[in-house]
């Protein structure tokens, strides 16, 4: 009877079974989904059923029945929205799908089951306002969505729900980049999870004889209690030995309860192990065929080449391309390959190969300087001779090594480029640092910019300085180094040019640049640049992330915007070439003056300018002022806007481009030295970068030893250096982990790794946090006292 009300006792406390508390007053156990309303089909004349999201998140209350649903899953809505198709049939009505970070279209409801006419993943999109019903959504010019809601409610809520999305879609890529360290998945996963199984099967075991144990002791306890409970002895020790002998049992029920509850641990692990490895080899085997796809469609291609080498293209520049008959302010108003053309369109087919001579592709993959009768000695010799000089003007030419591409990118589709460990032969002699350096070639925009009284006309200076920066990209097409973390770049031309430029590695993983330039002409550039790069299998996206700021001292005009996602094309096979394509939206956050930038992507099938960049620069009021014409690799224009009044004397339309006397050019591109081709297509500035200087810091990129092996032509030693230089790092991180982790472990404070130069610190204007220059390197430098700067090389 004790024992029957011990173990009452016992269920009582530990409560009822999985049965009684997954069906709750004997319902299912099938997922709960929550709706309000009904599904809510709206014409055009109605609202779109779509939910407020952020309502239902948080637990408040929602519109109306009827006006929204809502699905189970996260950040789920639907609804009705207009969508522009093109000029013939303006926009259409569509049934519009968020899911996952993914907005779908269909033609209607019923399409769902089958048919889907686009996606736009929104981790990478931008969601603009235009009016009070239209709105927005790119990704970077590829895909553009220009959409409009029924009312302004209905629109708030679509641009509230997306931008919910668009978080959590951001966040769930940034989780996926950092598992993106761990190693892939490999054969002997199945043998290492078998020894987990085996091992828990082990201990299972271990377990049961310690029960047996606990119970045969218990047994001679509960014995040796009732012996005691038999003899003659007070009151008050029975009452205890009664105590003692329901305490007894209910440990033994407790320890049954514990070898139970690792059985059912063990079934259920070896259950879902037969489920996992299945899954595991699945996607082994789609990989397995992904890439014995991907090696058959390369070497079709290299024959196809080789059949076709004689094949051409009609030239982007071709005369008259311009005069497509295109509005240029409207040119990418609609998704012109939308399906309500009722036509279907396939890309080019890649046997076509573009002229020698045009802009877009480089010459060559791989360059060969067996064309120049100079020996490395003597290139090096005269390298040497060239570093007493102010500045150099040649490096030693590129060798012609050999590499087999796809027996290294196979293994690399999907993964983060800064993670993929490279040879040196996919590189350029100049490091990360050094690249984002050149950005200030072409300085005299911002010296014209600061000397500019009106705001405006300031503004078109700075854009033209923005586009300057990726023209040195168009045949740039080599992976630069990877900067080691703490490692610096100066870069001093006050004397020569006004300006002075500094550069720190302040992150590894993510890889983060801070850079700081200073002229005593009237302006300061500051950013901190996060590069995110995919390999796609045929092209690799390289997406910078961060803010650019401006600030000219005379007027306090702080200028703020973003870069454009780089595309390079023809990883596996063909000739690569660089594609810049996105928006930039260049802010003056002093007067609230606006510049937009569209960077066209190419496509085989525009008559339009090949790398074209047009743009608008508009006052606080939305009226335009200047429009900007050009391309990004090669010159920049800019024209003044003049109103015309309307036939009924109504409000004034803007229009450009009319006056050629208005015409001005803001910037041109400066010619390639003489046999560019052969040093990496390096600028006259990019040649100066990676000359030995004395005096700067111990980290300075200049004395990166692989870089250097590198430019000397040495690759195989550069390999091997780069190893000592990657594992040295690999190091010091376990060393600040394991002492971040000691520290933790003794309660002791602990302090991160801080940057040498920069201070991370939110920023007064974007209110981002950002590392911004906290001063004394240069009276370091004046000093040489670079005691405190670390050993990385």
């Amino acid at each position: 009877r004790r024992r029957l009300m011990a173990a009452t006792e016992l269920r009582g406390v530990v409560g009822p079974g999985p049965a009684a508390i997954a069906a709750p007053g004997g319902g299912g156990t099938g997922p709960m989904v929550g709706r309000r309303g009904g599904r809510g089909d709206s014409g055009p004349g109605s609202g779109a059923a779509l939910g407020t999201v952020a309502a239902a998140a948080a637990g408040g209350p929602g519109p109306a029945p009827g006006e929204w649903r809502l699905r189970a899953r996260p950040l789920a809505a639907e609804g009705w929205l207009f969508k522009w198709t093109n000029y013939i049939k303006g926009y259409q009505r569509r049934w519009f799908v968020l899911s996952n970070g993914l907005l779908s279209y269909y033609r209607s409801k019923a399409e769902m089951r089958h048919t889907c006419r686009g996606t736009i993943n929104l981790a990478t999109a931008n969601i603009t306002v235009e009016d009070s019903c239209n709105f927005i959504i790119s990704n970077g010019g590829a895909q553009t969505y220009h959409l409009k809601a029924s009312s302004e409610v209905e629109r708030q809520r679509w641009v509230t729900a997306l931008e919910l999305a668009k978080a959590k879609a951001v966040k769930m890529l940034a989780e996926s980049d950092e598992s993106g360290d761990e190693e892939s998945v490999s054969q002997t996963d199945k043998t290492e999870l078998q020894n987990t199984l085996r091992t828990l099967s082990s201990k299972v075991e271990d377990l049961s004889t310690c029960n047996d144990l606990i119970a045969k002791h218990g047994t001679a306890l509960q014995r040796s209690l009732s012996e005691l409970e038999s003899l003659r002895l007070p009151a008050e020790s029975n009452e205890k030995i009664k105590q003692v002998n329901e305490r007894a049992t209910l440990f033994r029920i407790t320890s049954n309860a514990m070898i139970n509850a690792c059985r059912d641990f063990l079934m259920l692990a070896q259950t879902h192990s037969k489920k996992w490895q299945k899954s595991l080899q699945y996607e082994r085997d789609q990989r397995i065929r992904l890439e014995e796809t991907l090696e058959q469609l390369a070497k079709q291609h290299n024959h196809l080449e080789r059949a076709f080498r004689g094949a051409t293209v009609l030239p982007a520049n071709t005369p008259g391309s311009a005069g497509s008959g295109k509005d240029q302010c409207c040119s990418g108003k609609g998704d012109m390959s939308d399906e309500d053309d009722e036509n279907e369109f396939f890309d080019a087919p890649e046997i076509i190969t573009m002229p020698e001579n045009s802009g877009h592709k480089r010459t060559g993959s791989n360059i060969s300087g067996a064309s120049s009768d100079i020996s490395l000695d003597e290139q090096y010799k005269h390298q040497l001779e060239e570093t007493k000089k102010e500045k150099r003007t040649r490096i030693p030419y590129k060798p012609n090594y050999s590499l087999n591409l796809w027996s290294i990118m196979k293994n690399c589709i999907g993964k983060e480029l800064s993670k993929i460990p490279m040879p040196v032969n996919f590189n350029e002699p100049l490091s990360m640092l050094q690249r984002l350096t050149e950005d200030l070639e072409y300085h005299e925009l911002l010296d014209r910019a600061a000397k500019c009284e009106n705001s405006l006309e300031q503004l078109c200076y700075v854009a033209a300085f923005t586009v300057s920066s990726y023209s040195t990209t168009v045949f740039r097409t080599s992976k630069p180094f990877n900067p080691l973390l703490g490692e610096t770049f100066e870069l001093d031309r006050l004397e020569e040019n006004g300006y002075r430029s500094l550069c720190e590695q302040v992150s590894h993983h993510p890889p983060a640049a801070a850079h700081h330039a200073e002229s005593k002409n009237g302006w300061t550039l500051r950013q901190e640049i996060k590069i995110t790069s995919k390999f796609r299998g045929k092209y690799l996206s390289i997406m910078p992330l961060g803010s650019i700021h401006c600030i000219f001292h005379a007027t306090g005009h702080h200028y703020t915007w973003k870069k454009v996602t780089t595309t390079v094309h023809n990883i596996i096979v063909g000739k690569l070439w660089i594609d810049q394509s996105g928006e930039i939206d260049i802010v003056n956050h002093k007067t609230g003056d606006k510049c937009n930038l569209k960077f066209a992507p190419y496509s085989y099938f525009s008559r339009d300018v090949a790398r074209k960049v047009t743009g608008e620069v508009t006052d606080p009021s939305g009226k335009v002022h200047f429009a900007l014409l050009g391309t990004w690799d090669e010159k920049m224009d800019c024209f003044k806007v003049q109103p015309v009044v309307g036939e009924n004397g109504g409000d004034a339309r803007q229009r450009g481009h009319e006056a050629e006397e208005s015409r001005v050019m803001l910037w041109k591109r400066n010619p390639l030295p003489k046999n560019a081709e052969n040093m990496y297509y390096f600028s006259e500035l990019a040649l100066t970068l990676n000359a030995w200087e004395s005096g700067t810091a111990p980290t300075d990129s200049r004395l990166r030893p692989d870089q250097r092996l590198m430019e000397n032509g040495r690759w195989d030693e550069a390999n091997a250096e780069k190893q000592r230089l990657e594992e040295k790092q690999r190091l010091s991180r376990k060393k600040r982990e394991a002492e971040a982790m000691k520290a933790t472990e003794d309660g002791t404070p602990y302090d991160p790794y801080k940057a040498l130069w920069f201070e991370r610190k939110k920023d007064p204007v974007t209110k981002e946090l950002t590392h911004i220059y906290r001063g004394g390197y240069w009276e370091c430098k004046e000093k040489q006292d670079w005691t405190s700067c670390p050993d990385i090389f």
